[in-house]
């Protein structure tokens, strides 16, 4: 008997009206208009949804997270980050979030059913100023950020195929 692949998750999260801090919406959004994806494999835009997402993270194995990330790097920089670094990540602290990330890990523990997590996160240029733009440092990573997420999709199991 052969075994399930895994469920895997990939979640865009953050605020697409404070300019660099939605930019993990807009890389799920780019690898949905880009890529087909295997039925292991669901795409999420988490906004800023604090305690909603616990029900798609509980069903999940493997939760990639794509956020914006201050790690005190020039803007543009791409983090890979586990366990306590998952702090770094503006989902993981109490910013504009309703509850931060952890959290709702911790949550979904207690219950019995936490993804794997890891965070692929970019250090903004500009999330304080309000615009649905990302600014231009930050647009020209964001396929590099894309890329490094596809290759943490294919270690986990899962399947991206470019569209035609």
């Amino acid at each position: 008997m052969t075994e399930a692949p895994k469920k895997i998750l990939i979640l865009g999260v953050g605020n697409i009206l404070y300019t660099d801090e939605g930019v993990g919406v807009r890389a799920v959004e780019r690898l949905l208009e880009t890529y087909e994806f295997s039925d292991n494999v669901t795409l999420m835009d988490g906004g800023n949804l604090g305690m909603r997402l616990m029900q798609p993270l509980m069903d999940a194995d493997y939760c990639i997270v794509l956020d914006a990330v201050l790690g005190g790097d020039a803007p543009g920089t791409i983090y890979r980050l586990t366990g306590e670094d998952l702090r770094k990540s503006l989902a993981f602290k109490d910013s504009m979030h309703q509850s931060d990330l952890v959290d709702t890990l911790i949550y979904c523990e207690l219950i019995g059913k936490r993804p794997d997590t890891v965070v692929i996160g970019m250090e903004p240029f500009d999330f304080k100023n309000m615009a649905v733009e990302l600014s231009p440092t930050i647009d020209e990573r964001l396929p590099a950020m894309c890329d490094i997420a596809l290759k943490e999709l294919a270690d986990a199991g899962g399947v991206a195929t470019p569209k035609a």
